[in-house]
């Protein structure tokens, strides 16, 4: 395998984390339950309580990825996730799982982030955009097989087994990068403290280019997670849809995803990434909408609300590649950091996306419905009016590349 292949398949692993790491046990969380004698809903927190340790685990992971270089990070972190895992697999209690996810995620995130900040270390403007977009049809699988796999191990082993599966995982990928080369030499490191670094996020933050970018990111993962949240009960619950029905229907958002990426590093290159971006929040927005209304006047039943999430879901293939490519194409001296924020901002408004289903629910799809559609809106008015209209030409980086071995 060509030395730049394998590293981008590692980088796609990487990348793959946040999903792993959640998608493999979501079926287990029953069987947890009963086993650790949980009071019912409290194994939610294992989500939730994750989600946070990822979102502010990445403010952690950029700066000292930025100042000491994004081999010995990752490897840190990975270390830390397999602490995590391991303490989730030996866990006694439900607060002590909880606990022990948070400590995984924060080690999981740092590959997460600084996966990015290495493509952009490698790549620049669209040709970012066309590598992310690769990459994360390689991550989509953890999504697309994560449940199953996940429910296999279960029936074989029980739900302890699963976490000593991502025990298994986290240390073959730390054996993974010994032959992963360091992308960000130390010439090009930044000097500063690391409490400069974490000040400057506020700099970043009046970045009105950054915000926009950010910004649309932010508000489709509160879309997105408001699905997550949401969809199980409106699928089953309310529609009478079957656990497999639903499966079907989730992995179907997934393929759309991948197929919108595939097209999208097809085609950045040729028509620019912003376009894309552009169009992805469009049909996010337009689908979201579609969902709210369809629900709320109750047309089409469960194909009325299946088919435009479905439309919502795949519009991530345009929209997550191109906003973080573009936000990194600004500041490629601070790829760590604006990673990080931009992650963080993801994963922060997720939380914020899930919870006002909750804090919303009414016994129908409507809450969750209105949620996406107002992400939707707010992600297409950050990609039209805060996103500048060009970006700085495309440079495939070959050279650094070669640099870096």
């Amino acid at each position: 395998m060509p030395r730049q292949v394998l590293l981008l398949a590692i980088l796609g692993l990487l990348l793959g984390f946040a999903s792993i790491s959640t998608d493999l046990f979501l079926p287990a969380l029953p069987s947890m339950a009963a086993s650790l004698r949980a009071a019912p809903g409290t194994l939610a927190l294992t989500i939730s309580g994750y989600l946070a340790g990822f979102s502010a685990g990445q403010l952690l992971w950029g700066p000292i990825g930025d100042r000491f270089g994004r081999r010995a990070p990752i490897a840190a972190g990975l270390v830390l996730f397999v602490i995590g895992s391991a303490g989730c697999a030996l866990a006694e209690s439900a607060a002590a799982i909880i606990a022990w996810r948070v400590v995984q995620a924060v080690g999981a995130c740092a590959g997460v982030v600084l996966a990015r900040a290495m493509v952009r270390d490698l790549y620049e403007g669209d040709q970012a955009a066309k590598t992310l977009s690769t990459l994360m049809i390689v991550m989509a699988v953890a999504p697309l097989l994560g449940p199953s796999l996940g429910a296999e191990i279960l029936l074989l082993a029980g739900w302890r087994a699963i976490f000593w599966s991502l025990v298994a995982v986290g240390l073959a990928t730390l054996l993974a990068m010994l032959v992963v080369p360091e992308t960000l030499p130390p010439v090009r490191r930044r000097r500063e403290s690391l409490a400069r670094a974490f000040a400057g996020y506020g700099g970043l933050l009046r970045e009105r280019a950054l915000l926009g970018y950010a910004g649309v990111c932010g508000f489709y993962f509160a879309g997105i997670f408001a699905y997550i949240a949401g969809s199980p009960f409106a699928y089953i619950a309310f529609y009478h849809a079957s656990p497999r029905l639903y499966g079907l229907l989730f992995a179907a958002g997934i393929i759309g995803l991948m197929a919108a990426n595939f097209f999208n590093g097809r085609l950045v290159m040729r028509h620019g990434g912003i376009l894309f971006l552009r169009m992805g929040s469009a049909a996010a927005m337009l689908a979201g909408l579609g969902a709210a209304l369809t629900v709320s006047f109750g047309f089409g039943g469960l194909a009325g609300l299946a088919l435009p999430l479905l439309l919502f879901t795949a519009a991530n293939g345009f929209i997550n590649a191109n906003a973080i490519s573009g936000a990194l194409a600004g500041f490629p001296q601070r790829a760590g950091a604006v990673s990080a924020l931009v992650g963080a901002i993801q994963y922060g408004s997720g939380i914020l996306g899930s919870a006002l289903v909750a804090a919303f629910a009414d016994g129908t799809p409507r809450p969750m419905a209105w949620v996406i559609a107002c992400s939707g809106v707010g992600s297409a008015v950050c990609a039209w009016l805060l996103v500048p209209r060009t970006a700085r030409a495309p440079v495939a980086s070959k050279e650094r590349f070669h640099q870096a071995r």
